[in-house]
């Protein structure tokens, strides 16, 4: 089917509703109509007939049915741009409205890099549900490559991220200077060096480490803090590479090796004594937290609460962005 030549709608003749946009978003994320149905809880007749109602209005084809998955066609990838913008559009102003009413409801979706969001918004988000209990709040913890994306396409209200962004998205959000994040040296409390208070940076090398497996995000963005802290990274001797920063940290706790962990990972092991943090003498690694956000979408008074009363309890008194956010 081809779109007749000079056909054109008006407001009062759209030839789509909102539910088949949305069934049309459905189908092309899950890549089947079937699980489409699914997702949205009617059935795959419904969904069926929806989608050809809807090529009937548009006068296209809007999906390939030749294969197993449903790919979009040209045109099919033409409407869906501009179906995400539509409902995106949608939610916000149902958001505005829901803002009316004091916080008594509405929600706020936060997103994270995964040591902030493992380790620093859950206190976050707790002293928030304590203010404002009838708010609901999503955390989305992804790479800070999805998490900028994410806030770019309005599905996340702000985020804490640690890594660089995509130089596309510095020049679309704002990015602001939250907070440092210091790199630690840890060991086990039976190590022998775990005796000494001070280590000198070329300790470092005569230790056994155990680290995030080498093609990680986190772990190619810790190993940029310590070249540029003047540590040749080749030299460390990693005897273990495990997934996750917890694992880490039982094994560190298990004597299986020493470890360069971010601190505010670690604030529980140091305050009940599992692991030992020496000083180690010229050398200080600190990543910087920003915090990023869209200056042309609507920001909720969930989300504005949360720039202005909490974030800046996280963040030092002198930092950029309290200067910038903080109420107080």
């Amino acid at each position: 089917m081809l779109l007749l030549p000079g056909r054109r709608f008006l407001m009062a003749d759209l030839p789509f509703t909102l539910d088949q946009l949305r069934i049309l978003r459905a189908i092309a994320k899950e890549g089947s109509f079937k699980k489409a149905a699914d997702s949205l809880y009617v059935t795959q007749p419904a969904v069926s007939l929806q989608i050809q109602n809807l090529e009937k209005q548009l006068e296209v084809c809007l999906f390939d049915r030749g294969g197993r998955k449903a790919q979009l066609t040209e045109a099919g990838e033409v409407l869906i741009r501009y179906c995400d913008r539509i409902l995106n559009q949608c939610q916000e102003a149902c958001r505005a409205i829901e803002d009316l009413h004091d916080l008594k409801g509405g929600s706020l979706v936060i997103g994270a890099s995964q040591t902030t969001g493992t380790y620093l918004m859950p206190r976050m988000i707790g002293l928030f549900r304590q203010q404002f209990p009838d708010v609901a709040v999503q955390l989305q913890v992804h790479s800070t490559r999805r998490t900028g994306w994410s806030v770019a396409n309005g599905q996340i209200d702000l985020a804490i991220i640690g890594g660089e962004l995509p130089t596309e998205l510095k020049e679309v959000l704002d990015v602001v200077p939250y907070a440092s994040d210091e790199l630690a040296l840890v060991l086990p409390t039976k190590h022998p060096l775990a005796k000494l208070n001070e280590l000198k940076k070329e300790d470092l090398y005569r230790l056994n480490f155990v680290s995030l497996d080498g093609q990680s995000t986190t772990r190619k963005v810790l190993d940029k803090l310590l070249l540029d802290s003047g540590v040749d990274v080749q030299r460390l001797r990693i005897e273990m590479e495990l997934n996750s920063l917890e694992a880490i940290k039982n094994a560190v706790q298990s004597g299986l090796g020493a470890a360069l962990l971010p601190v505010v990972s670690i604030e529980r092991e140091l305050l009940a004594g599992t692991i030992h943090k020496p000083l180690v003498i010229d050398f200080e690694v600190q990543r910087e937290l920003k915090v990023i956000k869209h200056p042309a979408r609507y920001c909720s008074r969930a989300a504005e609460k949360f720039l202005t009363e909490i974030l800046p309890q996280f963040a030092g008194k002198d930092s950029v962005f309290n200067k910038k956010f903080s109420n107080k």
